[in-house]
């Protein structure tokens, strides 16, 4: 099993999304104007401020090379985790529905939150219980998950919200506590919080690790 980890200018996360890539199998960083995505067997677009973020958080990603091959391999069938800035990218990219809008504090938070698994029919979530509880870190100013209402009636008749926060620890005011959706497919996830900050003891969770090892069993 080899992870690909994107890499854009701006990226903050990407070394540590290899790490934790590298728990569950191999894993290599692709530079943002690469299109050679063969030998991958999962992608991951990480977070950080692609391109500064500047005009609006994800805009400028999308148009990347990688970004392409990214497209081209997710409609193969390939296995696409976007976190935090990269959730964003794909929303702009048009591999997961809604958008991502400024939290309703119009701040900057960073903490842990607790997630409820909403949907196992992921390939990033396969092997977890609907219901199950992980604890995650967040740090985003820009997570509220949006929909227009009629976007969001389908989105939740197909069953494609794959996280929740749970009650009481939502943190940037998303539509119906919304924390990750996935594509129709399965093979496409993105979610704010951030499991490769949650691979390890002592930082007090290792519940991400089982994102990146539920990719790992899908592959093998």
């Amino acid at each position: 099993m080899v992870f690909g980890v994107l890499q854009f200018p701006g990226s903050c996360d990407e070394r540590d999304a290899v790490m934790a890539c590298e728990r569950a199998g191999e894993a290599r960083l692709v530079w943002h104007g690469d299109t050679d995505l063969s030998g991958l067997d999962a992608i991951v677009v990480p977070g950080g401020f692609s391109y500064g973020d500047y005009l609006r958080a994800g805009a400028l990603a999308r148009f990347s090379p990688a970004m392409g091959a990214v497209a081209e391999f997710a409609a193969a069938g390939g296995p696409v985790l976007g976190i935090c800035n990269g959730f964003q990218v794909l929303c702009e990219a048009g591999l997961l529905p809604g958008a991502l809008l400024p939290n309703t504090g119009l701040r900057f938070i960073c903490r842990q939150v607790e997630l409820e698994v909403d949907s196992t029919e992921c390939a990033w979530t396969r092997g977890l219980e609907p219901g199950e509880r992980l604890s995650i870190p967040a740090k985003h100013q820009s997570g509220r998950y949006f929909a227009p209402d009629d976007e969001l009636e389908r989105i939740e008749s197909e069953g494609l919200v794959v996280l929740r926060y749970a009650p009481g620890d939502e943190p940037n005011g998303s539509v119906r506590r919304i924390a990750g959706v996935r594509n129709e497919a399965g093979n496409v996830m993105g979610l704010m919080p951030h499991p490769e900050h949650a691979v390890d003891p002592l930082t007090g969770s290792v519940d991400g690790l089982r994102l990146f090892e539920a990719a790992a069993s899908v592959a093998a």
